[in-house]
């Protein structure tokens, strides 16, 4: 499986290389090429993956790779990456944020629609371990009533704002709290913005700090809570790399649209 990889400036960047190049997790897929500003990061990083094919603009791969992964910090770029892709049928794993409106959300969503090509968009925090101990959690407490997830944000960030971190706690919010947004509500303090809402009836609370705070998240039912914070190790892309490959071998994408457009119609609310 070629696979070709825009947004290097990402860190993820580096790490997908890593894991699929030089220290691999699957002998069915590879990066093959790279798209990006020919500079001395990207030299590097062609280097030390054995990356054959260097280009400046993600057009130019299209019928050349089997796949693309897009990095950009910025979401603002991931609608004019991943929609010649989709509309070429050319599956596309947008890694967080999937888009920084919901109107570049939805123009995805329907590219990938409209051809029947595989797309999907995730945080990382969504799938690492201590993402999976709380969403066993949220089946342990008896019926839920509250999440609330606190996360690192930067609404001033260069990379659209809220969109850029935020993503992160939003998606994890949405993962222990299926459904629809609705009713969002917001406040901000001098170092924070915070979100209430209700998903299928419970009521959640996203709380982004500009600090250094880790993940966290509470879930808190009839009969019990479960609260622990959401480690990140060296190796915290490979869930959901994993899943990203098993989308691949599979032709299924493993979130619905709903649940990939609502962490984005909660952010831009926040924005």
């Amino acid at each position: 499986m070629r696979i070709g990889l825009v947004g290097t400036e990402n860190s993820h960047a580096t790490e997908i290389v890593r894991h699929l190049n030089v220290e691999p997790i699957s002998d069915g897929a590879r990066i093959v090429a790279l798209v990006g500003a020919d500079d001395e990061h990207n030299r590097g990083l062609t280097r030390a993956g054995g990356i054959g094919r260097f280009v400046p603009t993600s057009a130019e791969l299209i019928g050349s790779v089997d796949a693309l992964i897009v990095t950009n910090r910025d979401g603002a770029l991931h609608r004019e990456h991943a929609v010649p892709f989709l509309e070429a049928g050319v599956p596309v794993w947008v890694d967080k944020p999937l888009a920084a409106s919901t109107a570049d959300a939805r123009a995805i969503i329907a590219a990938a629609n409209r051809t029947g090509t595989p797309v999907t968009s995730y945080s990382a925090v969504r799938w690492l371990p201590d993402a999976e101990l709380l969403a066993r959690g949220t089946q342990e407490v008896g019926e839920v009533q509250a999440v609330t997830v606190t996360g690192p944000a930067d609404s001033n960030s260069e990379y659209s704002g809220i969109f850029f971190y935020g993503i992160h706690a939003a998606d994890l919010a949405q993962r222990l709290a299926t459904g629809e947004p609705e009713d969002v509500r917001v406040e901000r303090t001098n170092a924070a913005v915070i979100a209430r809402y209700r998903s299928n009836g419970v009521l959640v609370t996203l709380q982004l700090v500009n600090g250094q705070v880790p993940f966290h998240a509470e879930i808190v039912g009839r009969e019990g809570l479960v609260s622990h914070d959401v480690r990140l190790d060296k190796d915290y892309v490979v869930p959901g790399l994993k899943v990203f490959l098993e989308m691949l071998a599979t032709g299924r994408a493993p979130l619905d649209d709903a649940t990939l457009l609502a962490p984005i119609t909660v952010l831009e609310q926040l924005s």
